[in-house]
C-alpha cells in the first residue's frame, strides 16, 4: 500500500492482441502472477475495453475504471475477479474515496511514454488524481459524484460483459443495494458553471491584444476561443483523433447561402451547426491570416486547428485546454490589475467547458430552446433546460425581501 501501483494497460492502438500483451505484462510485473486467476482477468478485460477502441474519450473512461480495480483486486485484495462479492465491492468503493496517498497523484499524466521506440512506464503515473488549482493548490483527494457514478455505471457494464462471456456467475454491482450511501440525489438543479458578461469581456480583449501583439500564435488562440463560445463546442470536436480530422470544409453554405460547420460529437454523431455573421468574420479574419482564401472552398482539407510548430492538425485536448487557460489566466491579471480583484476570482477555476456553458446560457436567453438544443448536440430537451434559469431567479425575488420580524 505504500508502494505506487504501476500501469497496466496501455492506449488502445498499443494493446495489439490481448494474449500476447496479457503475457509480456505478466512478465513485467512478476508479482502479478501471485494472484490466480490474474492472467484470465487481464485477458478478459482487454477483449472488453478492445470494444469501446473507436472512441478515445469511452475507451479511457472504462480503463480507468477496469483498471483500477484491477489494481484493487490483486494488490490489495490479493482475490481475482470471480471471486468478488457484494461486501467486496462496498470495501472498493470505500477504498476508493480515501484511496492511500501513494495512489494519488497530483496531475493527469500518460500511463506510457515512448522511449527509443519502446513503450516505457511512467514513474509519475497514479490510478487516482487529486483536483488541484491555483486557488487550491494544495487540495486533498476528494471522489466527486460524478466520479461515483461513472464508476457504478462502468463497472456494471464490465461485470455484465463478463457474465456474457461466462466468466462470472454475477454482477456484484447490482447486488448493492442501498446505492443512496454512496450517490446523493439532489432535490434541486446543480447550477451550470459559467463565467460573466463581464469576465467574457475582459477574456475576449485580452485575447484580440494578444493576437495583435503575437498574431503567429494567437490569432488562433482567438479563433479557438470564439468557436468554443459561439458555436458551443467541446474541446474534443475541435482536435483530430480516431473519428476524423476536422477540416476547412467542414464550414458549409447551403442553397440560401446560409453558413453552417459540420460536427462529429459524442457518439460519432454528427450534427451541423449555425454559423453566426459574427462567427463567419472570425473565420475570414483567421484564414486571413493564415494566407488563405477568406472563406473556405468545398471539400478543402485544410486543417481547422492547425499546429503553431510543425505540420497538420491538433491531436491534442490538453494542447487546446492549456491554450484556454493561459488566456483566462491574462484576462484574471488585467482584472486583478485594474482593481477588480473579486470579480476576477471566478476566472482562477474556470475551465474550457465553461465557455460552451457560457455561450448556451446566454443564447437560451434569445433564440428557440430547441434551436439551441441541436446546435449544441444535446441528446435531450431536458439537458437543455439546464440553461434556463429564469425559474431559479423569480424564486429568490420572491423571497428576498421576506423579514425576520413578520410585520402586522
Amino acid at each position: 500500500m505504500s508502494t505506487s501501483p504501476s500501469p497496466l494497460i496501455d492506449q488502445a492502438d498499443h494493446l495489439g492482441n490481448p494474449l500476447m500483451y496479457a503475457r509480456a505484462l505478466m512478465q513485467r510485473l512478476p508479482q502479478l502472477r501471485q494472484v490466480p486467476g490474474s492472467y484470465d482477468d487481464l485477458v478478459n478485460t482487454l477483449h472488453f475495453l478492445s470494444s469501446y477502441g473507436g472512441s478515445a474519450a469511452t475507451f479511457n473512461s472504462y480503463r480507468r475504471e477496469a483498471e483500477r480495480l484491477l489494481q484493487w483486486c490483486w494488490l490489495v485484495r490479493e482475490a481475482n475477479l470471480t471471486e468478488l462479492r457484494r461486501q467486496d465491492m462496498e470495501d472498493y468503493l470505500a477504498f476508493c474515496q480515501q484511496p492511500p496517498a501513494s495512489w494519488i497523484g497530483t496531475k493527469q499524466v500518460a500511463r506510457f511514454r515512448l522511449r527509443q521506440g519502446e513503450r516505457r512506464v511512467n514513474p509519475d503515473w497514479r490510478p487516482f488524481v487529486a483536483q488541484t488549482s491555483k486557488r487550491q493548490p494544495e487540495a486533498e483527494f476528494a471522489l466527486s459524484q460524478k466520479s461515483l457514478q461513472a464508476i457504478f455505471s462502468i463497472l456494471s457494464t464490465f461485470f455484465n460483459y463478463l457474465q456474457q462471456e461466462d466468466y462470472l456467475e454475477l454482477n456484484p454491482v447490482k447486488l448493492i443495494r442501498q446505492r443512496s450511501r454512496y450517490l446523493q440525489k439532489h432535490a434541486y438543479q446543480e447550477p451550470i458553471r459559467r463565467i460573466s458578461n463581464l469576465q467574457w469581456d475582459y477574456v475576449m480583449e485580452t485575447v484580440e491584444q494578444l493576437a495583435q501583439q503575437k498574431p503567429a500564435e494567437h490569432e488562433r488562440s482567438l479563433f479557438i476561443m470564439r468557436c468554443l463560445f459561439a458555436m458551443y463546442l467541446r474541446i474534443s470536436e475541435l482536435v483530430a483523433d480516431e473519428r476524423g480530422t476536422p477540416v476547412m470544409g467542414d464550414f458549409q453554405q447551403d442553397r440560401d447561402q446560409h453558413w453552417w460547420l459540420r460536427v462529429i460529437g459524442k457518439g460519432n454523431k454528427v450534427r451541423m451547426v449555425t454559423v453566426s455573421d459574427d462567427m463567419l468574420q472570425a473565420l475570414k479574419r483567421y484564414r486571413t491570416h493564415l494566407g488563405l482564401t477568406p472563406l473556405p472552398t468545398v471539400g478543402e482539407q485544410t486543417p481547422l486547428i492547425a499546429r503553431i510548430k510543425g505540420r497538420g492538425p491538433v491531436t491534442s485536448t490538453r494542447q487546446i485546454r492549456y491554450l484556454v487557460q493561459s488566456c483566462f489566466d491574462a484576462a484574471y491579471q488585467r482584472m486583478y490589475d485594474e482593481g477588480m480583484e473579486e470579480e476576477a476570482q471566478e476566472l482562477k477555476v474556470a475551465t474550457v467547458h465553461w465557455l460552451r456553458h457560457t455561450g448556451i446560457s446566454e443564447d437560451v436567453k434569445f433564440r428557440p430552446k430547441e434551436h439551441v438544443k441541436e446546435d449544441a448536440g444535446h441528446a435531450s430537451m431536458a439537458t437543455t433546460d439546464r440553461y434556463i434559469d429564469t425559474e431559479m431567479r423569480e424564486r429568490h425575488a420572491s423571497a428576498r425581501h421576506k423579514k425576520l420580524k413578520p410585520e402586522y
